[in-house]
């Protein structure tokens, strides 16, 4: 077993194991023992692209995804979240998309304002959420509006919460625009993609001794940082001609993820 790719066995799980529930290994080579199902629907939420079977996560990570909808709930034009995907049910390499995701730790909150949450399968698998970006993420659109400020500030001011991946042009908005406490700013992180939905990464919970924290983002407000990707985007430095050739993707096989995620594979 040891030798085969890990996405193919991770992504034919149906169902968590009955285990206390531990994150094995890091954000993007780990697996998850004892996930649990974020309900498909809940009175502030929906769970999206319930074929896929990514609505499986760490008990916390169910916990502040619920806590976060309520919150969300209370803004102006939101009835709750959208939530995409966020760990398969025993964590692990998924067949497609995320190279994270692994650990149980990571979620996506789409940026489409729920105007429904009675949204049949059939809707969620075609509905789309909205992108907030212009300028290939300079800069935010006119769909961005202070209710994504705040939903983000509720997110990152949670102190489950490691970081949060969003595009550079919403950092330096929100840099903008924040008048009060700027503490939280620290947390969101600029990154690629990342303008249809943002990507919640939580800290290790208490006791996981197998569990693998990233490491904490620089100290300040990060954004100085936001605006040199902005800067980038808007006039690209050159190319290295001395840089090396990228070298080819490497799937993951079980070899690479650590040694309890063979048990978790294996338990019902």
């Amino acid at each position: 077993m040891r030798g085969k790719e890990a996405r193919q066995l991770f992504g034919a799980q149906q169902r968590g194991t009955s285990n206390r529930p531990q994150p094995f290994g890091g954000y993007a080579k780990g697996c998850a023992d004892g996930s649990v199902q974020l309900a498909e629907t809940g009175p502030t939420w929906q769970a999206m692209r319930l074929s896929r079977n990514r609505n499986w996560a760490h008990p916390e990570t169910v916990d502040f995804v619920q806590d976060l909808s309520r919150k969300a709930a209370a803004l102006p034009g939101w009835k709750g979240l959208y939530v995409g995907d966020m760990s398969q049910p025993k964590g692990g390499p998924m067949t497609s998309g995320h190279r994270s995701h692994q650990s149980g730790l990571d979620a996506d909150i789409w940026m489409l304002a729920p105007k429904s949450l009675s949204l049949s399968r059939s809707e969620r698998e075609n509905i789309s959420s909205v992108s907030l970006r212009r300028a290939n993420g300079a800069y935010t659109n006119d769909k961005w509006t202070r209710q994504h400020h705040e939903l983000l500030k509720a997110a990152a001011s949670d102190p489950r919460v490691a970081r949060i991946f969003v595009f550079p042009g919403a950092k330096v908005q929100m840099c903008n625009d924040e008048k009060g406490d700027r503490s939280w700013l620290r947390k969101i992180r600029p990154w690629w993609g990342h303008h249809y939905h943002f990507h919640v990464r939580l800290s290790c919970p208490k006791g996981a001794r197998g569990c693998v924290n990233q490491a904490p983002p620089p100290a300040g407000d990060g954004c100085a940082d936001a605006d040199r990707w902005v800067r980038d985007i808007l006039n690209p430095p050159p190319p290295d001609p001395n840089a090396p050739k990228p070298k080819p993707r490497r799937e993951l096989t079980m070899a690479d993820l650590p040694g309890q995620c063979v048990n978790v594979l294996q338990s019902n």
